[in-house]
């Protein structure tokens, strides 16, 4: 991509490379996963995963686009103080971005209306059983946001161009609760760690966006 391009042009290339909200499959087939670097720790029998969605929110900038993550709050049960997108559990029967959005809304205070839905990144499979479609939308830098401290400690932005720049992920080691040992992707913007699914989706979008078939 010219890196001299507008920011229509930039968010058209972007959405060129997605997958449209009408492709969207429930089966997880193509999916990305925390296995892809842990083969080894690959169920071998058929898994029921349970559907969630995150919102990959990108804001215009002056200096470019950013990207909205959390640090999840301390007190929650699961994934404490681990860097995250604004997500979750889908509700029975509810499509990938309602999700994303309606989660967004509840975790952080950000608007539906400022988000406009661009299509889907590459679904990621995670070790703890959940297929997460990853929903990525153009937001308004008008946006003014409210971390639910009940699920939020700290919202943050992050430079696209940074997170989009494959000299920056790491293969990194370390033991999961259960005390399995796993690889996983990692890397660190200013004092902010992101690593596990969140870099893992990272990984796959910048893949998507710049890979072998980028056009």
């Amino acid at each position: 991509m010219n890196p001299n391009c507008s920011p229509a042009e930039l968010r058209d290339w972007i959405a060129r490379h997605l997958d449209p909200l009408e492709s969207h499959a429930a089966d997880g087939a193509a999916a990305r996963s925390d296995f892809d670097l842990n083969p080894a720790h690959a169920p071998t029998e058929p898994v029921t995963l349970k559907p969630a969605a995150v919102l990959m929110g990108l804001v215009e900038r002056p200096a470019g686009l950013s990207v909205i993550l959390t640090r999840r709050a301390d007190t929650l049960r699961s994934h404490t103080g681990q860097v995250a997108f604004p997500g979750g559990r889908a509700d029975p029967g509810e499509l990938p971005w309602h999700t994303a959005l309606r989660e967004a809304e509840e975790e952080i205070g950000l608007n539906p209306g400022l988000v406009s839905v661009a299509g889907l990144s590459t679904p990621y499979r995670t070790g703890t059983g959940y297929l997460v479609t990853p929903v990525v939308g153009f937001v308004e830098p008008t946006l003014d946001l409210r971390a639910n401290p009940d699920e939020v400690a700290v919202i943050f932005e992050t430079p696209f161009g940074f997170l989009m720049d494959p000299t920056n992920y790491e293969e990194r080691e370390g033991r999961t609760p259960a005390g399995d040992q796993r690889r996983f992707y990692a890397m660190t913007w200013e004092d902010q760690y992101i690593w596990g699914a969140t870099a893992g989706m990272l990984r796959a979008l910048y893949d998507r966006l710049y890979g072998a078939a980028m056009g």
